[in-house]
């Protein structure tokens, strides 16, 4: 039978006691579970001092990123190549001041987004050169690139992009719907105090696309405009001999408070009509005689339907979220992820 070296069994016991007694008077003095710390120190391995990161709280790729505009440049006659997300921030830098609220600027990356999607779902509209899917001008939706932005702002293009940068990747992925699909996101600089329904200017009705009041849009600078034109060359671009006929009031108005029909010179034209051949800012004008001249009267900047940019911002300036712009100015839509549709634009390359 073995029997024990009694030098060995009190030096054993001696080595116990060093290392034991210590642990007892810590947690004896700083109020440390018991059973806690013992639990710990029979953890086999370091201890670990924080948690993995979980799938959830890890960064999620961009949807925007993994998608590839090609835009025809109307002005080198190229195509260029690009992610969506740097297309957007491209769209919103040639679409809306930067100096707008934030949450302007994030309602106005959805109309582009949907924009973008809706037309890329749709027959194509026009003929475009082989390979691309949009063109850079107010036909689709203007765009600048990076070199553009950093010769357009100077001093500034770094806060600027920045800023846009943010709205984009805030709003990643999402779009405007109506009954599961993107809507038309229609927008326009400023309104003269309402937004005009669809049917008023296009003919064709759409339930998302109504007139709501827009009181905000009075700061923009474009709320007034006034423009002086010879008899002759109005007379000209209408089609009409005011020595025949004078200028009458308008026959009749839209529910946005523009012209909807108008006698002049013994013709009738529309609102419409009137506003693009004479380059008015807006239908909503008036129309006087002063000597040889046509003094022209506007309210309001553009078209008039969906979306008001001014509106956007003082809507912002007084606390409300992108969400609730875009809700507004587009009646009973709904904000989704455009996951499923992104992957149908891929899918058409």
């Amino acid at each position: 039978m073995f029997k024990p070296n009694l030098f060995l069994l009190l030096g054993g016991t001696l080595f116990i006691v060093i290392l034991i007694v210590p642990t007892i008077l810590v947690v004896l003095f700083s109020g440390v579970n018991t059973k806690e710390l013992l639990a710990e120190n029979s953890r086999s391995g370091p201890i670990e001092t924080t948690q993995p990161v979980s799938d959830e709280t890890s960064v999620k790729p961009s949807i925007d990123s993994s998608v590839e505009v090609t835009v025809y440049r109307s002005g080198k006659k190229t195509i260029e190549k690009l992610p969506l997300d740097q297309y957007l921030i491209g769209v919103i830098a040639g679409e809306m001041p930067a100096e707008f609220e934030s949450e302007a600027l994030k309602a106005q990356v959805l109309t582009a987004r949907t924009y973008y999607i809706k037309r890329i779902l749709s027959p194509n509209k026009e003929k475009l050169p082989q390979g691309a899917q949009v063109i850079d001008t107010v036909d689709n939706q203007v765009f600048i690139n990076k070199e553009e932005r950093k010769e357009k702002w100077g001093s500034d293009y770094q806060w600027k992009e920045n800023k846009i940068s943010k709205a984009v990747k805030e709003t990643d992925g999402q779009i405007i719907t109506y009954n599961d699909s993107p809507i038309e996101a229609t927008f326009f600089s400023t309104s003269n105090g309402y937004t005009e329904n669809a049917e008023d200017y296009w003919n064709n009705s759409l339930p998302y696309l109504k007139s709501v009041k827009s009181s905000w849009d009075k700061v923009s600078p474009s709320y007034m405009n006034e423009k002086t034109m010879p008899i002759e060359e109005f007379e000209r671009r209408l089609g009409v001999n005011l020595k025949k006929s004078s200028i009458s009031d308008p026959i009749a108005w839209t529910e946005g408070k523009r012209v909807k029909k108008i006698e002049i010179g013994g013709k009738v034209l529309t609102g419409k009509e009137v506003r693009e051949r004479l380059n008015l800012k807006s239908s909503d004008f008036n129309l006087s005689i002063k000597g040889k001249n046509i003094v022209i009267k506007t309210k309001g900047s553009g078209h008039g339907v969906g979306l008001s940019q001014y509106g956007a911002n003082g809507m912002a300036n007084e606390g409300k979220k992108y969400e609730e712009i875009i809700k507004y100015y587009y009646q009973n839509v709904e904000i989704a992820f455009g996951d499923e549709f992104l992957n149908k634009v891929m899918a058409k390359r």
